[in-house]
Formats: C-alpha cells, structure tokens, sequence
C-alpha cells in the first residue's frame, strides 16, 4: 500500500506572458501570438500534482474561491486525480498570478492572495486529512501555519519550503523552520554563502534534512546527522523555456524519493534531475516525469560524468 503524502497549500490561476527580454520597455499593445497562457498552479497545487504523478498517493488541502475559477480548478483536480474533497471553497474569490518570462527562462512574479492569508483551514479536518499521512508538507501559507503545531503533536514528519530567505529571526517564517524536520529554501536572497548559512541553521532551527535550492548551480544537502553538506551539481536534460517551478519541482522530487527509500543524497540527485526536466515547460505545473520515466533519465545522465 502506498504511503500517503499530506500537502497543503496555495492553488491559484496562473497566467503566463512570455516578453521579449527584461527589462520590459513601455508599449501600448502586442500581440505575442501563443505567448499568453492559463492554467491552475500555485505552490501546494504543483507539489500535489508532482507527487501524484510520480505515483504517490497524495492528500491535497487548500482553499479556493466560490466564483468560476473555482470550477476551473475543480475541472483540473479531476483531470490531474488529485481528490478534492479538502480544496474547500472558502474565499470570495481564488488567488491569481501573473508571470512575465523572457527566451533565457528568467521569470518576474506578480501574485494576488486576495483574502487567503486572513483565512483558516478548519482544524477538524486538518486532522481527519492527517489520519494516515506519513509526511506533512506545509507550505508557507498563512492558513498552514496552526496546523503545524497539530502535525508535530500527532507525531508526523513536517516538510516545508520557506523559498527566498535572508533573515533567520524571518517573522513570516520562523513558524514554518522551527517546526519542519524536512527545510527546503531558496539561495536567492542568502546573505552568507549557502555553506556557512547551512551551519547556521542547524545552530538554530532543528530540521534534520535541509536543501538549499542554487538554481543553475545545483542544490546543497544538510544533514544535521553529523553535520554532513554535500553539493549536488545541476544537470541539462532539455532546453530552458521558464524556470518557475523549478523549485517547487525539486521539493516534491526529493520528497516522493525520500519517503520511499531514507536516502537524502539519491533523492535530491534525482531531484536535480526532475527540476532540469520541468523548466523546459511554460507553466510551473506542467513538465513532471513520471517515477519511471525520471529513474530512466536519471540513469542516462549520471552515467555520462
């Protein structure tokens, strides 16, 4: 029987606009034919749909709106055979975003939460959702954050990914870090090299297995088990088209290998691999591997260095 992953986070409608180059020059009107496309997405979202189609059994929890997005994401839950009993209609309206990418891959984000963060899951059905889940990934939405306490109280793993940092004291996020076992970041806004902010999370927050995502330099491994760091170098499988996602893409990757096998360092090499693969798509929830497809090509890379 498969293992069960609890996520919970954001799900929004995505909206891309692939421009000519940044920065973007004032004009009154273009026409980028088959550049502007719109999908559902959102962080908790392309997490649950990763993980269900490298075949994990996935428990999604999220909070949409009661307009005709909402529909729109419902539609895509089905399609994608990501249950929704737990994607409750609780806002006026969904979350949205807007994405601006160029021909490098290189992307500018502009998400609207309307109401969210002023929202809160019910906390009865947190804890039914959490029944047999053996990992808890949280992401850092407001409405995760009193669920943390009640994962960590009924004994379950905590995975989160606190993205663009540069502040240990962060207020927004120091809820998050202090409760994961599992700590994903991005190395966007470090102010120290990722070595040395590496030990200084491990000096202050308790999670056992941190990454520190690099983008096209590759991910540095932590784990607090003999203070071991190791640099996973990125790898090319495909053109880059738009690099968000990349994150969110690694995160679930390393997930879905870490429950099955315990093995940080594998998992993210595979993970480096399914991040490199899913760039090569437009929107951040397309582009996934499956488990046997991303074994395959995992294979055929580490084989040619």
């Amino acid at each position: 029987m498969k293992d069960t992953i609890l996520v919970s986070g954001l799900i929004n409608i995505e909206t891309t606009l692939r421009i000519t180059e940044f920065p973007l020059e004032y004009y009154p009107v273009t026409y980028p034919f088959f550049g502007v496309n719109s999908s559902v997405s959102g962080v908790g979202y392309n997490l649950a749909k990763a993980l269900t189609v490298l075949g994990d059994n996935v428990r999604f929890l999220s909070l949409i709106g009661k307009d005709i997005a909402a529909q729109q994401v419902r539609t895509k839950l089905i399609e994608d055979n990501i249950p929704w009993k737990y994607v409750l209609s609780q806002l006026d309206q969904t979350a949205q975003s807007v994405i601006l990418y160029d021909g490098t891959g290189r992307r500018q984000i502009h998400t609207d939460l309307k109401d969210i963060q002023e929202q809160a899951f019910p906390p009865e059905m947190f804890d039914q959702a959490l029944n047999d889940a053996k990992i808890c990934v949280l992401c850092n939405i407001n409405f995760s954050r009193p669920l943390l306490a009640r994962a960590n109280k009924a004994g379950r793993v905590v995975a989160t990914d606190v993205h663009a940092i540069a502040d240990l004291d962060d207020a927004y996020n120091r809820d998050f870090m202090q409760a994961a076992t599992i700590l994903f970041m991005s190395d966007d806004k470090l102010p120290s090299p990722p070595e040395e902010w590496m030990r200084r999370i491990w000096n202050r927050y308790p999670a056992e297995v941190v990454v520190i995502g690099m983008g096209k330099n590759g991910a540095l491994l932590g784990l607090r088990d003999g203070q071991q760091m190791e640099r996973i170098p990125a790898v090319t499988t495909r053109p880059v088209v738009n690099t968000i996602g990349a994150g969110d893409a690694l995160f679930a990757s390393f997930l879905h290998g870490y429950v099955h096998s315990a093995d940080a360092y594998a998992s993210l090499r595979k993970a480096v691999v399914f991040a490199s693969y899913k760039i090569g798509a437009v929107s951040a929830a397309d582009g996934f591997l499956t488990a046997q497809e991303l074994d395959s090509l995992a294979v055929d890379i580490y084989r040619m260095r």
